[in-house]
């Protein structure tokens, strides 16, 4: 039983004394929970996942947001449809031909909603092989991935606009960022990197939501390095640090290397705290996205931790293929360059992926 019978009476008359139309529970609860409790207040009721999912609709700016959000909110409403045609029912005194009526209608909004739901995840299936195709050239180009993640508005936006300059919205609410953004960005010693910036995850995030957004949560997956962002002013930093190792488990991205960010010091008054906080969470680095603090040293860590893939080699590239010396000044680093009448010789830092057509030219190969 969620709520007693004795509780739902008092919930009820407190609706009517405050004129209340809407009800939200913290919690998720099950079709017949919903039936109940509506029954019994008089008033429409939505749970945790449907409020998530009402927040969600809003802040998707893409369409690929729109198709993964629409997904999850007919995937969680398919059991649910009867809600609507209990309140017309109600307010037609539950009248025989309107119950009917209702009934009907419900079997053909379940066949509607499942037909959408089959076309929707044709569709997504598609989005996920776009993805995948996206990845698999980022990789060829030989750049690292550093997915950043955390809790919904620990700063992972700001964060990415800190580093890259990325010019991605950053607002101070939940679910600020629905699509992944990747920028490029440069390491101390020059090494190209790509960083990705993910939706927030939270608390028991809902299965639909996993499964319609696994899309986009498969960047997280398949990323090279994790910078996940904890907010060191709030109260529960440590469950949240939780909630987010209970989602990354879920992605099987549980053994991926990582480098931990305690974003938001300038929020902090108390030096100790910070101390204190770098402690307990071992080798996390203190930083300001929105003040710009801490980040050199986060890059370093960043560059520590990442899989080390670049070797040096010497090239000797004919003068008529510039390209080729440009392509190696883009995704390596170039330690030495020296121009002959008909070559030009190369000391390059780079992956040996990235090498590309380049690699022909490798000296003593």
């Amino acid at each position: 039983t969620f709520i007693g019978t004795g509780s739902a009476r008092d919930l009820s008359r407190r609706c009517r004394e405050a004129g209340i139309t809407e009800i939200i529970f913290s919690e998720d609860l099950s079709p017949a929970q919903l039936r109940n409790l509506e029954d019994a207040s008089g008033v429409e009721v939505r749970d945790r996942t449907e409020l998530i999912l009402v927040i969600f609709a809003q802040r998707a700016q893409t369409r690929e947001a729109s198709l993964q959000v629409e997904l999850a909110r007919l995937e969680y409403l398919l059991p649910r449809l009867g809600g609507a045609w209990r309140h017309l029912s109600r307010q037609k005194g539950g009248m025989l031909g309107t119950r009917d009526a209702g009934e009907k209608q419900i079997e053909l909004d379940r066949r509607l909603a499942r037909n959408r739901i089959h076309a929707l995840k044709k569709e997504m299936e598609t989005v996920r092989r776009q993805r995948f195709t996206q990845r698999k050239s980022r990789r060829q180009a030989g750049a690292p991935v550093v997915s950043i993640i955390g809790y919904t508005n620990s700063g992972k936006s700001t964060l990415l606009n800190a580093l890259t300059s990325a010019g991605v919205r950053s607002e101070n609410r939940l679910f600020a960022t629905l699509d992944p953004v990747t920028r490029k960005a440069a390491l101390p010693s020059g090494r190209k990197v790509l960083f990705s910036d993910t939706v927030g995850f939270i608390r028991n995030l809902p299965p639909h939501l996993i499964d319609s957004f696994r899309a986009t949560l498969e960047e997280v997956a398949e990323a090279d390095l994790l910078l996940e962002v904890l907010d060191i002013s709030h109260p529960r930093i440590r469950e949240r640090k939780r909630v987010v190792e209970e989602v990354l488990k879920e992605l099987g991205a549980d053994r991926t290397p990582m480098v931990v960010a305690l974003n938001k010091i300038d929020l902090v008054r108390d030096p100790y705290l910070v101390r204190e906080s770098s402690g307990r969470f071992a080798g996390a680095v203190p930083i300001s996205a929105r003040k710009g603090k801490g980040l050199d040293r986060l890059l370093e860590e960043v560059e520590r931790k990442l899989p080390s893939a670049r070797r040096s080699y010497r090239l000797l590239i004919p003068q008529n293929r510039p390209e080729l010396v440009a392509a190696l000044h883009r995704d390596g680093r170039v330690l030495k360059v020296d121009y002959h009448p008909k070559d030009i010789y190369l000391e390059v830092m780079i992956e040996e992926r990235a090498l590309g057509e380049a690699g022909r030219y490798i000296l003593g190969a």
